[in-house]
């Protein structure tokens, strides 16, 4: 059957009509699975890099922003794609779809491009400003230049990954996420400290073991896309740029490039806090420790929003106003009940979780207490984390983008730099509940807004 009509209304029926409850955990469970094993390969990469110096640990930490960088310019995009191609299969505009989706393929190949000829000239810069010293410095610029100029198999696996993801086949996302994390781990002991015919490569060889999982995961997801994906033709043949398609698709994914890539300025802004305030790489060592894992917290509920995003812009394309508002209440309901856990696991075993880093007397005693006080940000995440993707998935991510902006920069830098100057490493984690206190009183009001102007008209 012809790729511009119905090729099958299973999916259509699926989003529109089956329980939100089932719906929401058939969508999402395989997406929570593959982003906390994404979180787990994370966790597993730093508890690896520990095991060769405290530096070494410090050097990848310090690296996170401009990773963190090319992440959100890929999911970014990625999010405008998956929004306008379930909206338009909502709508049953098969033609426009198959536009999308074959623009989502060509820009993030052109995103790219961009990204690795912005870092030839700025990654010994970057690590210059942070690092305390020349061995912190030397790891971090080998990490940076791996993932960087190989950056090409993360950018594709992200955009088609999402892909598959839009037309409601998170299993087969799961599967390739999974598939490319699992060889991430089993690489990383191998080319970190040279096992059989490969050479020890130190901070190198995590860096390469990461590039190598994505390779993975790419293939198995264009894989996906050609022989299982059949919603959607990706055939680039006789493709041309449109400016119409990549401007709406970029009306979706700038607020969203802005939302996450704003947590790599607040991690470069924390990182020189930290090294050149008050001067200690050992803290900025346990941020980078906290950021993993809080990665293993945060990652399930964002695999939730992948599948809640789809049926949300399905549901809105459709005109369903009571399937997105009964996706979006029990989605916050299971991110609040997330995140409680992450706050006890949190306030209990902090210490055991800082030994999984090779953690030194000096560490667990900034560290400690650290972790305690910042998961208590977790309160009121749960909420603002889906109340966001939600505004993002009704095309409103411009109120997201400002949540995030006001949370990361205005409230949480500026009060991390006042505390640092008051009350030292004591007070500074502070900062980071007090940010989350702005962040959901502005996404209570966003969210009031967008229900007001695009949800209540809906039948």
């Amino acid at each position: 059957m012809s790729k511009t009509s119905n090729p099958s209304g299973t999916q259509e029926n699926k989003m529109g009509t089956m329980p939100v409850g089932k719906l929401l955990f058939q969508m999402s469970i395989p997406m929570i699975v593959s982003m906390l094993v994404l979180a787990l390969y994370n966790v597993v990469d730093s508890i690896f890099v520990s095991q060769i110096s405290e530096n070494a640990l410090t050097a990848v930490s310090l690296a996170f922003p401009i990773q963190n960088l090319m992440v959100s310019i890929a999911t970014g995009t990625a999010v405008g794609i998956n929004a306008l191609v379930s909206r338009h299969l909502g709508e049953k505009d098969f033609n426009k779809a198959n536009l999308v989706a074959r623009h989502g393929i060509f820009l993030a190949f052109c995103s790219y491009v961009v990204f690795m000829v912005v870092m030839i000239f700025i990654t010994v810069p970057f690590m210059t400003v942070q690092a305390g010293n020349d061995e912190i410095f030397s790891f971090g610029v080998q990490y940076l230049h791996v993932i960087s100029y190989l950056g090409i198999f993360m950018f594709m696996q992200v955009m088609l990954e999402r892909l598959v993801s839009s037309t409601g086949k998170t299993h087969l996302t799961m599967i390739s996420q999974a598939t490319g994390a699992i060889v991430n781990i089993i690489f990383d002991p191998i080319l970190i400290f040279g096992y059989g015919p490969f050479p020890e490569m130190g901070v190198r060889g995590a860096a390469i073991a990461t590039v190598f999982g994505q390779l993975v995961g790419a293939g198995l997801a264009l894989f996906f896309n050609l022989n299982k994906n059949k919603e959607l033709n990706i055939n680039m043949k006789g493709f041309r740029p449109n400016s119409g398609i990549i401007k709406a698709i970029y009306q979706i994914a700038v607020p969203s490039i802005i939302l996450v890539s704003v947590g790599s300025v607040m991690t470069f802004g924390m990182n020189i806090i930290f090294v050149q305030l008050l001067a200690s790489s050992t803290a900025a060592a346990v941020f980078g420790v906290y950021f993993k894992l809080n990665s293993l917290v945060v990652m399930p509920v964002l695999g939730m929003n992948n599948g809640m995003v789809p049926i949300i812009a399905f549901n809105y394309g459709a005109k369903n106003k009571k399937r997105i508002m009964d996706t979006t209440r029990l989605a916050v309901t299971a991110a609040c009940v997330i995140m409680v856990v992450g706050i006890i696991v949190f306030l209990t075993v902090p210490d055991k979780l800082l030994l999984l880093f090779n953690a030194s007397e000096n560490m667990l005693a900034i560290g400690v207490p650290a972790l305690k006080i910042c998961c208590l940000s977790y309160v009121f995440a749960g909420f603002c984390i889906v109340i966001g993707s939600t505004m993002q998935a009704l095309g409103s991510a411009l109120y997201s983008m400002i949540n995030s902006l006001c949370r990361q920069l205005i409230v949480l830098l500026p009060a991390a730099f006042i505390l640092a100057k008051v009350g030292g490493l004591d007070l500074v984690w502070w900062a980071y509940p007090i940010a989350e206190l702005a962040s959901v009183t502005l996404s209570s009001i966003f969210f009031a807004k967008v229900y007001k102007q695009k949800i209540r008209p809906l039948h």
